[in-house]
């Protein structure tokens, strides 16, 4: 689903550069629980970015759904972005003006599907997520859980092939973590290829494998304890 041969990346700071990313290998198959991890400034973020279709590699490879990436525009970025990767944000990413069925609802309107259709599908996927109650409320009336809620049922209802999420918990207290992670592991038996940035090390555990990073090298990747037991 996700292949990464020798991926190198970096940014210009003056008359110097920034070796973010130092030669990545990383191959990730469909239906796997993968965590990364790595202090700030491990590259984490940047892989994440890579990977998402919002920023670009310098060299190396990388298959997205066996596919090769290289030479996007910001337009052919955006479809693959549509059709094969949903994101979810420590920050929420909610549009405060729009209720929690509009936020669901608006990546299937830059698919083209009409108001009537994407409402109907929307709140199918607030129904998934247990806030179908609260469909027209605003992110300002919605407790930080919800809000992560909805964020997810905005992540799946363009039936991604991939879930990024990125610190999906790191702004949350640790029941509604465990919540949001009890949501995710739901996801991911269902056959969805799920991708957690975080720094957190039980969060890291609730996966099936983790890959640590530092200095924009993965120094580790390992298998865990939940994966023997699923």
């Amino acid at each position: 689903m996700i292949k990464i041969e020798k991926l190198h990346k970096s940014y210009p700071i003056g008359k110097d550069s920034l070796h973010v990313l130092k030669g990545l290998d990383l191959h990730i198959k469909e239906g796997e629980f993968v965590s990364i991890m790595g202090s700030s400034g491990s590259g984490k973020s940047t892989l994440l970015n890579i990977i998402g279709l919002l920023d670009t590699h310098d060299s190396g490879n990388y298959y997205l759904n066996d596919q090769l990436i290289e030479k996007l525009d910001e337009k052919k970025a955006a479809i693959l972005r549509n059709k094969f990767l949903g994101f979810i944000f420590q920050s929420f990413n909610l549009i405060t003006y729009k209720s929690a069925l509009e936020n669901v609802a608006l990546p299937l309107y830059y698919q083209g599907i009409g108001r009537k259709e994407r409402n109907e599908i929307a709140m199918k996927y607030l129904e998934k997520v247990e806030l179908a109650d609260w469909a027209n409320h605003l992110p300002s009336e919605l407790s930080g859980g919800q809000k992560q809620r909805v964020a997810v049922a905005r992540a799946l209802v363009t039936k991604p092939k991939v879930i990024l999420a990125d610190e999906p918990t790191g702004a949350l207290d640790s029941v509604t973590s465990n919540a949001v992670m009890d949501m995710l592991e739901e996801i991911n038996a269902e056959g969805m290829t799920i991708l957690v940035i975080t720094h957190e090390e039980d969060i890291a555990e609730r996966t099936h494998r983790i890959v640590r990073l530092k200095d924009g090298i993965i120094t580790s990747d390992e298998r865990t304890k939940k994966s023997v037991s699923v």
